[in-house]
Formats: structure tokens, C-alpha cells, sequence
């Protein structure tokens, strides 16, 4: 079977690494993509065999943008690298586009009410209805999705910053794209990690300033 590459954005995840590596299925091939870490995340991901990126532009889309320009694989996934998901999942994303399906998607479960904050999860429930309204029937913003690297390069996704996933999956809409969403366990962050979007209200109302932007 082809290998998968995994582009997995990074800022101070050193507590969290080991564990997301650790856990990479085989015939995964793990990208970091570090966009300016100072708690030492390149270096560990770097040890633990991971192809490590530096992405000195801040960003979500710019970190998760590079890791894709520097995949190979046909196939390319996403993923946080927090331990939020966990990389057993992705065979059932991939499987779904070696089935036909354009791009595959997850839809976060929480195993418990206390990993999602409120604010986060109000913010993706009205962006998710937003996507609805448009065609998309998905009830997630893909925080982690599987595509060919190819189709999703010609796309040509513009945004930087937290509206990357948001208008990755507009431009699929508009595009026609077969998108299959898959249920996955959403986890307590690693111990020692912060969520840049989840983390404090004023995060995720700037993740969603930024998703709003791309609706215009």
C-alpha cells in the first residue's frame, strides 16, 4: 500500500509529540511543520523520525499550507498535534478516498464534556451550519481530513490563518467534491499544551473572525 503523509502544524507541542509519533500507523509518514516553537517541539519530533518543516509565518493555514507543498505522497492528512486525535483514526479517512470519495473529513465526539469548551463548540456549531447552509453537509470543520495532494494544491486555498480549513472545504463544495465525514473520539490535549482556538474565549472568537473572513 502507498504511503500516507501526515502534515501535522506545530507550536510548543512538546508534551504532546511523543504520544501523536508514537501512535502513527505504519505506512504514515509524519510531517511537523513547526511554525516557531520554543519549548524545543522540532528537535524532539526530529528524534522521535518525524520530517520536521520551520514555517516562520504564523498560522494555521500557513504551517498546514507548507506541510502539503512539502508532502510527496499521493495522499496527504491533517492533523493537530496535541494528542486531541488520535492517528489510529486515519486509516478509515484514507480508505474512504481509496473508495472513491474525494476528500474524507472527521467530525470531533468528545469523550466528555469538559475537552470542548463551550465557547469552541458554539463557534464550530454555527461555522458547521454555516457550510450546511451552502451546500456542505458536514457537522465539523475537518480538524482532520484526508485528500490527494494533488487536487487539494489546485484548489488554491488563500487563507493563512484559522479560515484555512473553512475555505479548503468551500472551494471543495464549489468544486463538487464527494466529502465523507467520519465520527472520532475528541481528547483531553496533551498535559503541558494549550490550544491556540479552544483554549480562551478571545481565541476562538479570532478563529472565527478569521473563518468568517473566507464566507465573504
Amino acid at each position: 500500500m502507498d504511503m500516507v503523509d501526515v502534515v501535522l502544524p506545530c507550536l510548543d507541542e512538546a508534551a504532546a509529540l511523543p504520544s501523536v509519533l508514537g501512535a502513527m500507523p505504519a505506512g504514515y509518514r509524519a510531517i511537523v511543520v513547526d511554525n516557531g516553537s520554543s519549548d524545543g517541539s522540532p528537535e524532539i519530533a526530529e528524534r522521535l523520525g518525524a520530517k520536521v518543516i520551520h514555517e516562520p509565518r504564523r498560522g494555521y493555514g500557513a504551517a498546514v499550507h507548507t506541510g502539503l507543498e512539502n508532502a510527496t505522497a499521493d495522499l496527504v492528512a491533517f492533523m493537530d498535534a496535541d494528542a486531541s486525535l488520535d492517528p489510529a483514526d486515519l486509516p478509515r479517512l484514507v480508505q474512504s478516498v481509496r473508495d472513491g470519495a474525494d476528500m474524507a473529513v472527521a467530525r470531533r465526539k468528545p469523550i466528555s464534556r469538559d475537552v470542548w469548551p463551550w465557547h469552541a463548540r458554539a463557534g464550530n456549531a454555527v461555522l458547521a451550519a454555516l457550510l450546511r447552509s451552502r451546500g456542505l453537509h458536514v457537522k465539523d470543520i475537518a480538524p482532520m481530513r484526508v485528500a490527494p495532494r494533488a487536487r487539494l494544491l489546485a484548489l488554491g486555498v488563500e487563507d493563512r490563518a484559522f479560515g484555512y480549513p473553512l475555505e479548503l472545504l468551500l472551494r471543495a463544495s464549489k468544486s463538487g467534491w464527494h466529502v465523507v465525514e467520519h465520527d472520532v473520539d475528541y481528547q483531553a490535549r496533551a498535559a503541558g499544551t494549550k490550544s491556540k482556538v479552544s483554549g480562551s474565549v478571545k481565541g476562538t472568537l479570532r478563529a472565527i473572525r478569521d473563518m468568517v473572513g473566507v464566507l465573504r
